[in-house]
């Protein structure tokens, strides 16, 4: 059965309604070149990492505050990794960071600085997957390519009422919005679908009165648009416990070590912890502290839920005597200078809980 989505969309009249759409409502982002002027892939590619998972309110400061500091591909290349991962420290999911640094230093050295313009080139680089590769192909070199992330998703899913619950979706979702790209303006048509999802296609209360594709929406003829796309029901996330120690000095100065390069949170800054695991008494942790002290507990936990489980944390706590020297492995660090520490979210929860109970 022929729906009047598809005829819409075999028409033409689908992708030529949303530029006209993006050319008067477009938002003003950053790293978006202005209407007639080509864009920079340096400024997308560098957006398009740190936009994922991560809101655009998020992402905005951490953007200009890296381009600021690091204007060229080359530039931040020739970074140093310890700089770049402190620059992150916040935005989260931190492998994005040094893939974001290795892939700098792969354009730089290996392409002349000049970021390959197809999808296969894209994808060989560090840190780029099918997704991003898609979009920097569009966005800044115009190819026909269709980036599909969170709003093009939900939008795509309420305009032909797909009824398959994601993930298992996703493939057919991928397919319906390749057969609308246009072959010209391909960049513009993803920048739009994805302002249409962030400004009138939401989650929640969507404004379908405004929505350039009204007509032809049939979650919107449905009733409530809200029901798509279906979602497959949430798993409860695992649950692992640690403990945290917080050593101190008299002069202001904390204790802290830098975690392997490789893994979770790799190469980022950490309070001295012990392993995190599904359970425990955290007293028997106490084995894992960087020195032999007068460990006491402090009250609370610091709790942290990252992608795929929860983190609870102990926290004990000890005062080093004068100015003793750190152990190996480990480094003091002035508490009033956190800010040049590529500290990762959960790590600054556990020293500003720390240092509430210490004063």
């Amino acid at each position: 059965m022929v729906t009047t989505t598809d005829r819409l969309a075999e028409s033409g009249d689908l992708a030529t309604t949303m530029l006209a759409w993006y050319d008067r409502h477009r938002r003003h982002l950053p790293w978006r070149a202005a209407p007639g002027e080509p864009a920079d892939p340096y400024r997308v590619w560098l957006s398009e990492i740190m936009l994922q998972q991560t809101t655009v309110v998020t992402v905005k400061p951490y953007f200009e505050s890296f381009l600021a500091r690091w204007p060229t591909v080359g530039d931040l290349a020739a970074a140093p990794l310890d700089a770049v991962l402190s620059a992150w420290a916040g935005l989260g999911y931190y492998a994005r960071a040094r893939n974001l640094h290795a892939c700098a230093q792969a354009v730089a050295h290996d392409h002349d600085g000049v970021f390959p313009s197809d999808e296969a080139g894209l994808r060989a680089l560090p840190g780029i997957g099918p997704y991003t590769a898609a979009a920097i192909a569009a966005i800044a070199f115009d190819r026909p390519a269709t980036p599909v992330d969170g709003n093009i998703e939900r939008v795509i899913a309420r305009m032909y009422r797909i009824a398959t619950p994601l993930p298992a979706a996703k493939p057919e979702i991928a397919a319906r919005a390749r057969a609308l790209t246009p072959p010209r303006r391909a960049g513009d048509y993803a920048q739009a679908l994805m302002d249409l999802g962030a400004t009138i296609c939401t989650p929640r209360k969507p404004a379908c009165a405004l929505c350039p594709w009204g007509a032809g929406c049939a979650g919107r003829r449905d009733g409530d648009p809200t029901q798509w796309p279906v979602k497959a029901p949430k798993r409860n996330k695992p649950k692992r416990v640690g403990v945290a120690f917080v050593y101190w000095r008299g002069d202001g100065q904390m204790l802290f070590r830098q975690r392997p390069p490789r893994g979770l949170l790799g190469g980022m800054t950490e309070v001295p912890s012990s392993e995190w695991r599904p359970a425990g008494d955290p007293t028997a942790d106490l084995a894992a502290a960087p020195v032999a002290a007068d460990w006491r507990p402090l009250s609370g936990h610091v709790r942290h839920v990252f992608t795929h489980f929860e983190l609870s944390l102990t926290l004990f706590a000890a005062k080093a005597a004068g100015a003793a020297a750190a152990p190996q492995g480990f480094f003091w660090h002035p508490v009033d200078r956190l800010e040049t520490l590529a500290l990762p979210s959960v790590m600054a929860k556990v020293v500003r809980h720390g240092l509430a109970r210490l004063t």
